[in-house]
């Protein structure tokens, strides 16, 4: 790096020491100053300086806190969180009609388990952990293997077996499918209908969990659910083994899980047996289940009122309703969609049949425009402004005024597909392209208010843009169609 020159040393030496003395020179007037107010206040009676001492201090505490409220970042508020209840859960059930089918189903699910009184109980973990020999040494004996029996990977829908506990509580056990028995997609929307149902949730492992393990155990705790981690296969390690390995997972999982419990689920023993002939054979040997503490465990939960383990679990299911209303509504508001930018296409293209050129005189379908975007607006529940969308209007004509070449060439070529119509112009070749601009505008309203939940100008209108530049095949061919039909109406 090359130093500065001479001259350019010496004017930065000359600002350097002017702002030395301005320093100085402020600090000395400010002294100055300070020491000549201290004099005369030393003058007033003590109740006045005291007066003005409070009154400067109060003064320079309110700016201060003025200035930190002006110059803090901004910390963006959580959002409200409306209270999910059943009533208003069932008012939107209502109004959705067949389009809440599934979330119908669900509230019926709801009560058919509430009035049953039984404790759910869902299992999760990997095939390979015994869940489901686990299951059926839960449900006892009057539950055959063979009736429950998996084939790895095969599983692809959770199934429930009925048990029941000493005291006589009925269980419901549920098995719900690994990631390794269905794909990621499914198996997380099934582990989230299940856990919402349950009152219990089981993780099944048989030993050290591993990092996938230990990622759906981590998820499967954040339903807040009572969660009891089972170590499966215990059989396989001696009493110190066991044990060690149950206190280290208790200690690694103590804020996850609620408890760390071992079993066994009972396994086929092949034995060898030689005879007094000396002749060898294989005798197969059925080990019974121990799963006392799991057993233990589920009846310290069950002892609990089912009064007091309800509510969670409707919480929890009347959460997940919720969620497949706002999809049902989405789905509700673009169908609507659909059929309002249909309706205002179909009008814009019986207006076009006189115009001379497309966008040139949007004041004639003006009003349309207009309709459309209010009746969409009011759709997805979205305010708009009147000067907001005159605005929008305004700078889509600006659009069309530069792109009316290409919607021309766009709907011409369309028509060239039907034989007596593509050598027409006129008001045909003007329905099309006015069929092509309200079906651009309207999905770019539509997808606006959809995906951004209010009315952004300038993403409305690059959406517009884009679907003026690159339409869709099958859409241009519809609209010349509906052209076609229009203009064969028209005949007498």
């Amino acid at each position: 790096m090359t130093r500065p020159s001479h001259w350019i040393r010496i004017l930065l030496a000359l600002l350097v020491i002017a702002g030395v003395v301005f320093i100085a020179s402020s600090l000395l007037t400010l002294a100055d100053t300070t020491l000549s107010v201290w004099q005369r206040l030393e003058q007033l009676p003590a109740v006045l300086r005291w007066f003005f001492l409070l009154l400067l201090g109060a003064t320079l505490v309110g700016g201060s806190w003025l200035l930190w409220k002006l110059l803090k970042p901004s910390t963006p508020r959580d959002a409200r969180v409306e209270r999910i209840d059943r009533e208003s859960i069932e008012q939107r059930v209502e109004s959705l009609g067949d389009h809440a089918a599934a979330a119908r189903e669900e509230l019926s699910e709801l009560d058919r388990r509430r009035q049953q009184g039984a404790l759910y109980v869902a299992l999760f973990g990997r095939i390979s952990s015994g869940k489901t020999s686990l299951l059926r040494a839960l449900a006892g004996e009057d539950t055959r293997a063979d009736a429950i029996a998996v084939t790895g990977g095969s599983t692809t829908r959770v199934r429930h077996v009925e048990g029941e506990l000493a005291n006589g509580r009925k269980l419901v056990l549920a098995d719900v499918p690994g990631t390794e028995e269905v794909d990621d997609q499914r198996h997380a929307a099934m582990a989230k209908a299940e856990a919402d149902r349950a009152h219990v949730l089981l993780y099944v492992c048989d030993g050290e969990p591993t990092r996938s393990e230990d990622t759906d155990l981590r998820a499967i705790a954040a339903f807040g659910k009572p969660l009891l981690l089972v170590l499966n296969k215990a059989d396989r390690y001696d009493d110190d083994e066991r044990e060690q390995l149950r206190f280290a997972l208790a200690k690694r999982y103590q804020d996850v899980v609620d408890r760390v419990v071992t079993a066994s689920a009972g396994y086929r023993k092949t034995l060898q047996r030689i005879d007094g002939n000396d002749i060898e054979s294989s005798v197969e040997r059925e080990e019974p289940p121990h799963i006392e503490r799991l057993v233990s465990a589920l009846q310290m939960i069950a002892n609990r009122p089912i009064e007091q383990m309800e509510p969670a679990r409707e919480a929890a299911v009347l959460a997940a309703v919720d969620q497949r209303l706002d999809a049902a509504e989405q789905a509700q508001r673009q169908e609507r969609s659909e059929a309002a930018i249909r309706r205002y296409t179909r009008r814009a293209m019986v207006g076009a049949m006189a115009a001379i050129a497309p966008g040139s005189d949007l004041v004639i379908q003006g009003a349309l425009a207009t309709a459309l975007a209010r009746e969409l607006a009011g759709i997805h529940g979205i305010p708009i402004r009147e000067v907001d969308l005159d605005d929008f209007l305004t700078r889509a004509g600006g659009l069309l005024r530069t792109s009316t070449s290409v919607v021309l060439a766009v709907a011409g070529n369309a028509l060239k597909a039907f034989p007596g119509f593509g050598t027409l112009g006129g008001g045909l070749l003007h329905a099309v392209a006015y069929g092509l601009i309200f079906h651009s505008l309207g999905h770019a309203l539509a997808e606006s208010f959809a995906d951004l939940k209010r009315f952004d100008r300038q993403a409305t209108l690059d959406a517009f843009q884009q679907g003026l530049k690159r339409p869709d095949a099958d859409t241009v061919l519809k609209l010349a169609r509906i052209a076609r039909d229009v203009l064969q109406e028209d005949k007498p």
